[in-house]
């Protein structure tokens, strides 16, 4: 898989900036007296129960000699002891002392805090995106030093129809993204909670279905199909809208195809749907399913002034 430069830069450049405001580029870390690579050493000994030196270097990746002054240190300070682990007593298991604990117990606060600073200048949207990102990014680099070098592909899957939680997440979703693009605040939020809501209470009826993008038994996306909404056999489009951090990747393209594909099956005459101006993404992927504009009109009906618009895709138009 080809990655653009532009994006592999920006990466590198966000962890640049990560290791210096988390304090790594620093002789001691987290507010002890410690190095960053003692301050792992003991969290990842507490994250274990205790473990033996030679798992410490696999961890950590460091050489053995390095692995073994530094705990030869953390010992000679009181932060961790060594306890016979196996019948003959030769292998030495290092298990943190009160006193490591209660370091640890520090450490742990410091680093919350880093971390909820820095989480409050996001949106819960954001946020959850940071999480599911960097866990995914991480466990990636973890991959390639292990050998693994391919992360496995079709990390998002698409299901059709409700499932727990769809309704709550296809309210948060629109009210994050049209909280920051178009100023809407509680009235969209309830109109969206209380229309969808109402749309999932129809979807054992067979016109009607949604499908969702799920990443890590998370939501991440989503799109409808409401076959009973309009007249003249014409189904309605609605609730397309995806998570900030899968944007880009072709999941909404995917989600379009199925609820286009569901519409052909159906026999519908036409689409219709409805969505403001200045979505330049959206507009191109309705563009390429065949969806043409016929009206739009400027309105504050949902709390500020946007420009509406309605596309419409004919039963005949193809799909490209």
């Amino acid at each position: 898989m080809k990655l653009s430069p532009v994006l592999v830069d920006e990466i590198r450049s966000a962890s640049r900036t990560m290791v210096r405001e988390l304090g790594f580029m620093r002789s001691t870390l987290a507010a002890t007296d410690y190095s960053p690579s003692a301050v792992h050493a003991l969290l990842e000994t507490d994250a274990q129960g205790g473990m033996t030196a030679a798992r410490l270097v696999q961890i950590l990746g460091l050489e053995k000699s390095s692995v073994s002054r530094m705990l030869g240190k953390l010992i000679e300070a009181g932060e961790l002891q060594e306890a016979d682990d196996g019948p003959d007593g030769r292998l030495k298991h290092l298990v943190l002392t009160p006193q490591g604990q209660a370091l640890v117990a520090k450490i742990h606060a410091f680093g919350r805090k880093q971390v909820t600073t820095a989480l409050q200048h996001l949106n819960p949207s954001q946020q959850q995106t940071v999480a599911q990102g960097l866990s995914a990014y991480a466990q990636a680099l973890k991959q390639c030093r292990s050998g693994a070098v391919e992360a496995s592909p079709g990390s998002i899957q698409i299901a059709s129809g409700y499932r727990p939680g769809v309704i709550g997440r296809v309210a948060e979703m629109h009210a994050a993204f049209y909280a920051s693009h178009a100023g809407f605040g509680q009235f969209f939020e309830s109109q969206v909670a209380t229309g969808f809501a109402e749309f999932a209470g129809r979807l054992n009826d067979p016109v009607n279905n949604v499908w969702v993008a799920i990443q890590n038994e998370r939501i991440v996306g989503s799109v409808s199909i409401d076959g009973q909404d309009l007249s003249n056999n014409e189904a309605h489009l609605r609730w397309f809208i995806l998570d900030e951090g899968c944007r880009g990747g072709g999941v909404g393209r995917k989600l379009l195809g199925e609820a286009v594909a569901f519409c052909d099956r159906m026999g519908f005459s036409a689409i219709q749907l409805w969505t403001f101006k200045g979505l330049d993404a959206a507009r191109r992927l309705y563009d390429a399913f065949g969806f043409e504009l016929v009206h739009e009109a400027e309105g504050k009906q949902w709390g500020s002034l946007v420009t509406e618009q309605q596309f419409t895709r004919q039963k005949t138009a193809d799909p490209s």
